[in-house]
């Protein structure tokens, strides 16, 4: 059950991180956006190989 836990907590975190993404983009922040974008890109990866 941890597991799934974990890899649910990975993935909320990739989406939030996908926002701000947006949000950055929105606000003319290219280099934030781009380090945003990679991280949601991990997170996500994380969460879906920890499943």
């Amino acid at each position: 059950m941890t597991e799934n836990l974990l890899a649910g907590v990975m993935v909320f975190i990739g989406l939030f991180l996908i926002g701000g993404v947006f949000s950055l983009a929105r606000q003319g922040v290219k280099i934030g956006a781009v380090i945003c974008a990679v991280g949601a890109a991990m997170a996500i990866t994380a969460g879906v190989l920890w499943w």
